[in-house]
C-alpha cells in the first residue's frame, strides 16, 4: 500500500501507524503458520489469492480489521482468520472470500461469520461471481453459543449460499484443505466444486466418527478428494493441488459471458481532480477540530469543472452536488465544516445538522433516486442541532425526514467517515444500520453516540452520583480517577479500529487513497442488480 508523503504531522503519522498496522494484519499467522502451510504442500490464503488474481490486478480487501482485540483469552485473531474482497479474475471482478488456515487453522469465531455474511451480501448486492477458497477447521467450539444460532451467525452463510444460487450470482469454492462439519454444505450449495488432493470434507472426521457410532476408518477413505470424485460424486473437479486448482477456477471464470466482453472493453477515459489527492492532509487535522470547507476536501476526489452545487445558499452545513469520480456521474451529501452564516437562520456551526440542512439533503436524496444517480455520503458530523430554537424550527420533523429519505433510498449509496460520525448524524447521512453498499473511513475517524468529552463527563455523573448514594463516599481524588477511567474507556471505544473490528466499517483507507478507492467501487455499486424469483439455484444430485 502507498504511503502518505514524506513530511510529518499528527494526521500523516496516524496513517502511517495505521497502514503499518494492516501490514501486520496480513501477516495472518505469521512464518510459522505460513511455513506449516507449506510443509502440508499448500499455499497460504494471501498466496492463493495472488495467484487467482489477474496479473496486476488491485484487491480490494473488506474486514481487514474484524476481530480486532476482541478475544484475548484466545490470542491474537488476525482479520478473523479470514480474508475478504474484490479483484479481477479473468477480467472478471469477482467477491473472494479465503479462511487463513494459519490463524487457529482458520476457525470461524463470531467476527468470522459476520464478515463472511457481509462480503456475501456485497457480492450479492453488487452482482459479483463468488469465489470461496476453503480451508477452516469448522466452528471455534469454545465460543459456539456466539456463533452458531442467530441470523447473523454461521447457518446464514449457507442460506445466502442458496439465495445467492437461486438469483443467478456465480459460485465457485475450493476445497483446498479441511472443510469439516456444518461449514461442508458452504461448497455443496455453490455451483461448482474444485477439491485438492489430501483435502478433506465431511461432516463429521475420523475421530468424531469413532466416539459417535464406533466406526475407524480413516480421513481419505472417509471424505478426502478421490473418494468425493469417485464414489459420492461430490465434487465436480479433482485437482492434484493448489497451484492447478486455482487456474481451473481463472478458466472457469473464463468461460462466463461477462469475461468476453471484458476482453473487448475500451480503457475508460482518463480524468483528473482539481487538487492533487494528498492535499486533504493540509484540510484535515488529527483531532478534528481544524474548519474546513468540505468544496476543498472534494476537490481532491471528483474530476476537475464537475462539481453542481445544489441549493448552495440554503442549508449550508451540509453541501449537496452532482459530480463526476473518474467520469461517472454521482450525487454528493457532505458535512459542511466551517461555520456559516444564513439570512434566515443567523450563525450555523459547522458539523451539525440543521433543520433546513436536512430539508434540503430529504430533497436532494429523492432527487438522485428519480434519476438514478449513486449517492456518495461524507461524513464529519457531530449531529443534528438541539435546543430551544432548534425544536421550534422542527428539527425532529426535518431530522426524520431525512433519515426516511435515507432508509428508502434504492439507488447505490457509498458513505466514507472523514472524520466525526456522531449520534443520529451517523443515521442520517448513511452509517452502516442505512444499508450502504460500502462504508469506508479514514484513519483518524471517530465513531459513537457522542463525543468523547460529552459523554464521559455525563457517564461520569451518573456513576458520580450512584457512588455518593451508597454508604461510602467518594473523596475528590476518587471522582477525578473515576472521571479519567471513563474518559479512556469512551476514548477506546470511539477509536475507529474498535468499530472496524465489529464490522461497522467496510475498510480503514488511507486519506489520499480516496479518490481511487471510489472510483473502483462506483464500478462495482454501479453493475446490473440481480433479479430474484422463487425457484431453486444450482442443487447436487
Amino acid at each position: 500500500m502507498s504511503r502518505p508523503a514524506a513530511r510529518t504531522d499528527p494526521l500523516r503519522e496516524r496513517c502511517a501507524a495505521i497502514a503499518a498496522e494492516e501490514d501486520f494484519l496480513r501477516e495472518g499467522g505469521g512464518k510459522a503458520g505460513q511455513d506449516r502451510q507449506h510443509k502440508l504442500g499448500r499455499l497460504f490464503a494471501r498466496e492463493r489469492i495472488a495467484q487467482l488474481l489477474d496479473k496486476g490486478a488491485p484487491f480490494f480487501e473488506v474486514g481487514l480489521w474484524a476481530a480486532y482485540k476482541m478475544y484475548p483469552q484466545w490470542g491474537n485473531i488476525p482479520a478473523a482468520g479470514s480474508i475478504a474482497g474484490i479483484g479481477n479474475v479473468a477480467g472478471v471482478p469477482c467477491m473472494i472470500i479465503a479462511n487463513d488456515a494459519t490463524v487457529k487453522a482458520g476457525a470461524f469465531f463470531p467476527q468470522t461469520a459476520k464478515k463472511l455474511i457481509r462480503a456475501q451480501r456485497i457480492g450479492f448486492e453488487c452482482n459479483l461471481p463468488i469465489i470461496y477458497l476453503v480451508d477452516s477447521a469448522g466452528v471455534f467450539l469454545p465460543m459456539q453459543d456466539e456463533i452458531f444460532p442467530d441470523e447473523d451467525d454461521f447457518g446464514r452463510i449457507f442460506r445466502n449460499n442458496s439465495v445467492i444460487s437461486a438469483a443467478g450470482i456465480p459460485q465457485f469454492a475450493a476445497i483446498m484443505g479441511n472443510c469439516v462439519a456444518g461449514g461442508a454444505y458452504l461448497p455443496v450449495l455453490c455451483d461448482k466444486i474444485l477439491m485438492t488432493q489430501g483435502s478433506g470434507l465431511y461432516l463429521a472426521g475420523p475421530s468424531l466418527v469413532k466416539a459417535a457410532i464406533g466406526q475407524v476408518i480413516e480421513a481419505e477413505e472417509l471424505g478426502g478428494a478421490t473418494m468425493h470424485a469417485e464414489i459420492s460424486g461430490t465434487v465436480d473437479f479433482h485437482e492434484k493441488d493448489d497451484s492447478s486448482c486455482l487456474e481451473r477456477i481463472r478458466s472457469l471464470v473464463g468461460l462466463l459471458p461477462e469475461a468476453e466482453a471484458a476482453k473487448h472493453a475500451k480503457k475508460p477515459e482518463s480524468h483528473a481532480p482539481a487538487k492533487k489527492p494528498d492535499a486533504v492532509y493540509d484540510l484535515i487535522s488529527l483531532d478534528g477540530h481544524k474548519p474546513y470547507d468540505t468544496r476543498d476536501l472534494l476537490a481532491s476526489i471528483i474530476d476537475a469543472d464537475s462539481l453542481d452545487e445544489y441549493k448552495a445558499d440554503y442549508g449550508k452545513t451540509l453541501v449537496t452536488s452532482y459530480a463526476r469520480i473518474g467520469g461517472r456521474a454521482v450525487g454528493i451529501v457532505a458535512s459542511q465544516r466551517l461555520q456559516v452564516r444564513t439570512k434566515k437562520e443567523g450563525i450555523q456551526m459547522g458539523g451539525v445538522i440543521y433543520a433546513d440542512s436536512a430539508d434540503k439533503a430529504a430533497r436532494f436524496i429523492m432527487d438522485c433516486n428519480q434519476t438514478g444517480l449513486p449517492i456518495l455520503f461524507f461524513q464529519d458530523v457531530t449531529g443534528f442541532m438541539v435546543g430551544r430554537d432548534a425544536e421550534q424550527s422542527g428539527i425532529i420533523r426535518s431530522g426524520a425526514k431525512l433519515v426516511n429519505a435515507v432508509s428508502n433510498s434504492t439507488v447505490p449509496k457509498i458513505t466514507i467517515v472523514v472524520g466525526g460520525s456522531f449520534g443520529a448524524g451517523n443515521y442520517a447521512l448513511c452509517g452502516k444500520a442505512y444499508d450502504p453498499n460500502f462504508i469506508l473511513a479514514w484513519p483518524h475517524s471517530r465513531y459513537a453516540v457522542m463525543g468523547a468529552a460529552q459523554a464521559s463527563d455525563t457517564v461520569f455523573s451518573v456513576l458520580a452520583r450512584a457512588r455518593e448514594r451508597g454508604d461510602k463516599k467518594s473523596t475528590p481524588e476518587e471522582l477525578e480517577e473515576l472521571r479519567a477511567t471513563v474518559k479512556r474507556s469512551y476514548e477506546e471505544q470511539t477509536d475507529i479500529r474498535y468499530g472496524a473490528a465489529r464490522g461497522w466499517v467496510d475498510a480503514v483507507i488511507q486519506p489520499h487513497e480516496t479518490r481511487d478507492a471510489l472510483i473502483r467501487l462506483l464500478g462495482y455499486v454501479s453493475r446490473p442488480t440481480p433479479k430474484a424469483r422463487f425457484h431453486m439455484g444450482v442443487v447436487q444430485v
